[in-house]
């Protein structure tokens, strides 16, 4: 039976692959053959992915130093990713961030901040790889938004946040509607609460515990591993026919 999630031969980037779900999407996509481009900005830690993973799956890893805000870098991490594979077939942007306080106390820079890093830096990297896959006429770009993209929350106050990943998941339609000419799919995974190495202090808290119990049809956070298939899905061949899709890996929250 033919292996639907085979990635053998393909080329994928993943920002924000230090730790967490980055590092988790890439073992993904090693574990299924394909070459993989590190990008975030601490060098040391994606040396040491990088090796991990070669160790592991035996896959060609190349770890590129990058903020996905400054155009010149990125531009950079492109030609590195050409001059070192040739192709790219697979962009997940997944570096973001987060800005935590009462909609009247998020000042100006806070604000800028946010959209500048969650969403701008999401357009900067898929315009800049974009051209590549539009030269190959196959691309598969995977958006990583939240499901705080979807909808608004009573836990914390995180409207910048919000706001920026609103914007990913209509720039995900957008992208998909203007480049499916060219062969390439733009999707996006909305992620609700999954545990990592920052935020299981967090989630065990007793009030995250009961938040899960009482708003998540699952009663629980998403373990690591979780977002996994649908990433792989959606980088596969089996997601060939999928496009513009915003798809919520939440154990339900966004449905009640």
């Amino acid at each position: 039976m033919t292996n639907l999630f085979d990635l053998t031969g393909r080329v994928a980037v993943v920002t924000g692959a230090s730790t967490g779900l980055g590092l988790q999407m890439a073992k993904a996509f090693a574990s299924q053959g394909a070459k993989l481009v590190l990008l975030a900005r601490r060098m040391n830690l994606l040396e040491e992915n990088a090796k991990a993973l070669t160790a592991e799956y035996g896959v060609e890893v190349l770890p590129f130093a990058c903020d996905i805000t400054n155009t010149e870098r990125v531009k950079e991490a492109v030609k590195a990713t050409m001059e070192r594979f040739g192709r790219v077939d697979i962009l997940v942007n997944n570096a973001g961030t987060g800005a935590v306080a009462p909609a009247e106390e998020i000042t100006d820079e806070q604000f800028m901040h946010e959209m500048n890093i969650d969403l701008f830096g999401t357009f900067i990297c898929a315009r800049e790889f974009g051209k590549e896959m539009i030269k190959a006429k196959f691309g598969r770009i995977i958006n990583i938004a939240s499901m705080y993209g979807l909808v608004g929350n009573l836990i914390v106050g995180s409207s910048p946040y919000h706001s920026a990943k609103g914007g990913v998941v209509n720039m995900t339609r957008a992208l998909a509607a203007e480049w499916g000419k060219y062969g390439i799919t733009v999707n996006c995974i909305c992620p609700g609460y999954f545990y990592t190495d920052l935020t299981t202090a967090t989630l065990d808290s007793d009030f995250f515990q009961s938040i899960a119990k009482q708003n998540i049809p699952l009663g629980r956070y998403g373990k690591e591993g979780e977002l996994n298939s649908c990433a792989l899905f959606l980088a596969s061949p089996a997601s060939t026919y999928v496009t513009g899709q915003n798809i919520a890996v939440d154990g339900g929250y966004t449905c009640v």
